[in-house]
């Protein structure tokens, strides 16, 4: 392992710590008596509570001035001044914990406890005189140094921010202590679960766990990770969605159940799509699909007073109202109002011609519900900022929905769009079990055209049917997803503490070996922005993705002068 000059020195400072007595790790507890929000708060109000405290936090600064030094602590609630004095630290005539500790073996990013008193500085600044300090945690890696000065303006400008996306979500921990806003964010996310939850609880509705590992995943539409299990000898997925066993406590007597689900799904990556996922999913006996489009606005609306005082939250460059009623569009009406096309009678062929004049990719495994899916995807959801209720899907798109009471071909079902994208899904449920059955044996159909999202038959929840299903209406609520608008966060990576990442990057061989095996130094720039950092990187890819991927690189990066490589050249590049 390669360390820099500050490793290294850092590590010495830990051996000299030892080398004093002093553990940079201490078992015992530190007694901590109040916290930085506290302090800065009430200090001002009531003077004499703060005469005796006891806090710990992290190093973030320092202005070691000879016999005394100004530092800046942080905690959980935020930073503030402490002030030590040499005298002070070292009332006797051992000076070493204020003149070779602090001074010298202290640095930004240790962790310490402090004890003493707060006071105001003549300058105004509430501080803490330190009377006695402990090192509780030596910090053997520096910190990425935030910087904050203030304009001739009084505008507070940051240098050198720890903000490279990539750095952030792998380090999340590092992003946390130098960027103290992102905190908040993953407070409100808390806060916005607890709205839901405590707007469940209050109408009675029962929160449950369902499996994660499932014999059969079903529920939605979508590809799911498989693994296996070695005492039962058996594949296993992880879930895609926990709706088909929610249903089953339905059927088991329960009237409202709900579960906050980490949901699984084996599919592309974007700031929209991250493989694990949370959704808290409802349902609720002797309702349908109207009453849950109310619940869903109350519910929606309540979280938004909750986490910002007012029902308009801002979102990029859009101001969101969540304030009730909300728009509602039918799927037909939604796409004959963007595209001015009527699709509500086209047969599949005349839907898949018209997706293609419309120019929504399409593909031969796709039938008429995904088709039509397509079309509203590409043409109408980026439209809809103000949160709407999409209702009435094709029935080829919602296996799991009523078909609609009174017109042929749909289904009883939503999903609210909001900021160009779905947060809720929702239908009046399915319990019918011939039907059932007769809408799982499709799904099967449209599998065998190479179909990858569809479901799978599950022989045990239609026998659940056949013991009756209680009218009910079901939900689905992205949390990330509502998380994101409701934190006016740009990608789903910044409302998960650790969202899922390729590995990292080891260091990249010279060009020379790249060289050497055959590949054109022109072409390394396109193999190294591909990712493909060493040779054993481009020996285990496949010849003819490599192929593909290069070309579209070099197109990408406008790189007109460069020839593309032949098949040839990349097979022969493995060896």
């Amino acid at each position: 392992m390669q360390l820099s000059e500050q490793e290294l020195r850092r590590r010495a400072e830990k051996s000299e710590l030892e080398k004093l007595g002093i553990n940079p790790y201490p078992s015992e507890l530190f007694e901590v008596n109040v916290n930085i929000k506290d302090i800065l708060e009430n200090y001002e109000k009531q003077k004499t509570d703060y005469k005796n405290i006891s806090i710990a936090g992290r190093l973030m600064s320092r202005r070691i001035m000879g016999s005394a030094s100004f530092a800046e602590l942080q905690d959980e609630s935020g930073k503030i001044q402490i002030y030590l004095r040499r005298d002070d630290i070292c009332p006797d005539e051992d000076k070493t914990m204020y003149n070779t500790v602090f001074k010298k073996l202290l640095d930004i990013g240790d962790i310490i406890g402090v004890n003493g008193y707060v006071f105001t500085t003549q300058t105004g600044e509430i501080s803490i005189h330190v009377t006695e300090f402990k090192i509780l945690s030596k910090s053997l890696r520096p910190l990425p140094i935030v910087k904050e000065t203030t304009d001739k303006d009084g505008n507070v400008v940051t240098h050198d921010a720890f903000t490279d996306p990539e750095q952030r979500y792998r380090q999340r921990y590092v992003d946390l202590i130098v960027n103290p806003h992102v905190r908040e964010t993953f407070k409100k996310r808390t806060a916005l679960v607890n709205s839901i939850r405590n707007f469940l609880n209050d109408r009675g509705y029962l929160e449950v766990e369902t499996p994660i590992l499932q014999p059969l995943y079903g529920g939605a539409a979508a590809k799911p990770f498989k693994t296996y299990h070695n005492t039962l000898d058996m594949t296993l997925f992880l879930r895609i969605a926990n709706e088909l066993y929610l249903k089953r406590l339905i059927v088991g007597g329960f009237d409202g159940v709900y579960e906050f689900a980490k949901d699984f799904r084996n599919e592309g990556m974007s700031r929209f799509h991250n493989p694990e996922f949370t959704q808290v999913e409802l349902y609720v006996a002797y309702k349908d699909y109207q009453w849950m489009m109310d619940l869903v606005e109350e519910m929606v609306e309540r979280v938004a007073l909750d986490l910002h005082g007012t029902t308009e939250v801002q979102v990029g460059d859009n101001l969101i109202n969540f304030q009730r009623p909300w728009k509602r569009f039918t799927m037909f009406e939604a796409i004959e109002h963007y595209t001015g096309i009527d699709i509500s009678k086209m047969p599949e062929a005349e839907l898949r011609e018209t997706a293609e004049k419309l120019d929504v990719p399409v593909d031969a495994t796709m039938g008429k519900g995904k088709l039509i899916d397509e079309i509203f995807g590409e043409k109408c959801e980026s439209h809809l900022i103000q949160p709407t209720f999409i209702t009435d899907y094709p029935v080829e798109m919602s296996p799991l929905a009523k078909k609609h009471r009174s017109v042929e071909g749909l289904a009883e079902r939503f999903e609210a769009i909001c900021n160009g994208k779905e947060i809720c899904n929702s239908f009046s449920e399915l319990n019918d079990p011939i039907d059932q059955r007769e809408r799982f044996q499709a799904q099967l159909e449209l599998g065998k055209r190479g179909d990858e999202e569809a479901m799978m038959l599950d022989e045990d929840f239609i026998r659940a049917l056949e013991y009756g299903l209680p009218p009910t209406a079901g939900l689905g609520v992205g949390i990330d997803r509502l998380s994101m608008i409701m934190t006016n966060s740009n990608s789903i990576q910044d409302v998960l503490f650790f969202p899922q990442m390729k590995p990292e990057k080891i260091a990249a061989d010279p060009a020379e070996l790249f060289k050497k095996a055959g590949i054109r130094e022109d072409l390394i720039p396109i193999i190294m922005k591909l990712g493909l950092a060493n040779m054993d990187d481009i020996k285990s890819a496949k010849p003819g993705k490599l192929f593909n991927d290069v070309c579209g690189m070099r197109k990408k990066m406008k790189l007109n002068d460069v020839k593309n490589p032949t098949m040839e050249e990349v097979q022969s590049w493995a060896g």
